[in-house]
């Protein structure tokens, strides 16, 4: 394997090398060849290599001779499947945005980049879902039915059942509708976990900079003393002492997972509304309101949170992020949503076990990447739009 991937290397150095070559002399020596560093070339036909491969191996057979499926090509065709559909719907999605919605919105998607317009699709469809989950749902997130183990595809012949297309767990819920719940509850409990931790700190770090004196002094060192620790173990325990408070009461750890991931980012909220902030106390119209005579309230939602709200919001979905992952990692590990409530995180703890499946159903053993896909896709489509809004603020031109 060693000398395979070493004589794979030179072999595509040497193509880098005739790359470059081939590239001056029909290009009469221009300066894009001209000028091009070896690893510039090295790294092109690495990826046509690369690519060459993938388009091998997509069209290799999903099934052996004996009809055992290849699990590898299976999946790796259905994630092609799903890139294509995906560059499509966000291209429509920006295209329709264009000529539907108001002025504002029309000059947005007419600037927009095709990785933000997926972004912003995503992001709808997940809110649609949450929403309107108790609708879209064909059965209630907690409702048991007397199959269990229920295989996904609906296939009586080969254990499924039309009535379950995802199948059923091992209990006997319904995973599709598990699935749908999974973004009202996994989604909203971010979202509002989010909000809160950005209350909190973006009210004490606004606070600090404009006040400044000890009370900076005090709340600075503490969030030192909290940013320390690492977050996600610094949960765990938080929420391991929670579960013993919160006894019988299921809902009420639920709770306590909010208000102890909030106050955990509060502190990355805390250190950068107090960096804006103290940019923008000193500046010449902070000065003449103070002369004015304006008071605490009025210089904060007046003067330095309409100037802070551009970073404000890139770290809002930066922390939606991160928040909506906590949530998922905690409730992988038993401490985070609990039971009757479906959580992706959860989910995919509970269909881990699928992955043994591969080598007979790649269907059923993508069970688990169904849920662990929901949380990858909605982390990826925020920081695109993360991404888009950090470029708009920061006065870059395409």
């Amino acid at each position: 394997m060693p000398m395979t991937a070493g004589l794979a290397l030179a072999a595509i150095a040497l193509g880098a090398m005739v790359f470059r070559f081939a590239g001056q002399k029909v290009t009469a020596n221009a300066p894009g060849f001209r000028d091009m560093p070896f690893a510039v070339a090295f790294g092109y036909v690495l990826a046509g290599s690369l690519l060459v491969l993938a388009i091998i191996y997509y069209f290799q057979p999903t099934e052996t001779e004996a009809g055992t499926p290849v699990a590898g090509v299976t999946f790796f065709r259905w994630a092609v499947h799903f890139f294509l559909f995906a560059a499509v719907a966000a291209y429509l999605f920006r295209w329709l945005g264009q000529y539907v919605g108001t002025v504002t919105t029309k000059k947005l998607f007419r600037q927009m980049p095709l990785t933000a317009s997926f972004g912003v699709l995503v992001v709808i469809l997940y809110a649609i879902t949450a929403i309107f989950a108790p609708v879209l749902a064909p059965y209630g997130q907690d409702e048991i039915f007397a199959r269990v183990n229920v295989l996904p595809g609906g296939n009586e012949a080969t254990g499924g059942d039309p009535a379950h297309l995802l199948g059923t767990d091992q209990i006997g819920r319904d995973l599709l509708s598990r699935l749908i719940y999974g973004a009202q509850n996994t989604v909203g409990i971010a979202f509002i976990t989010t909000c809160l931790a950005f209350f909190l700190g973006g009210s004490l770090g606004f606070l600090a900079a404009t006040l400044q004196g000890w009370l900076d002094q005090v709340v600075s060192r503490a969030v030192d003393v909290l940013m320390a620790i690492p977050s996600l173990i610094f949960a765990l325990l938080l929420m391991t002492i929670a579960s013993a408070w919160a006894g019988s009461e299921r809902w009420l750890l639920t709770v306590y997972m909010i208000l102890i991931i909030a106050v955990i980012d509060s502190t990355r909220v805390f250190r950068l509304a107090r960096a804006v902030g103290s940019n923008i106390v000193v500046m010449d119209y902070i000065e003449a309101a103070k002369l004015r005579g304006e008071g605490l309230r009025y210089l904060i939602f007046k003067e330095i949170l309409p100037n802070a709200i551009a970073p404000l919001l890139a770290e809002f979905g930066l922390r939606f992020c991160f928040v909506f992952l906590t949530i998922a990692s905690l409730s992988f590990l038993g401490v985070g949503i609990q039971p009757p409530l479906a959580d992706w995180g959860t989910m995919v703890r509970d269909s881990a076990q699928f992955i043994n499946f591969a080598a007979f159903s790649p269907l059923t053993a993508a069970l688990p990447l169904m849920a662990a896909g929901a949380i990858a896709l909605l982390t990826v489509g925020v920081n695109f739009i993360v991404d888009w809004m950090l470029h708009k603020s920061s006065g870059l031109k395409e």
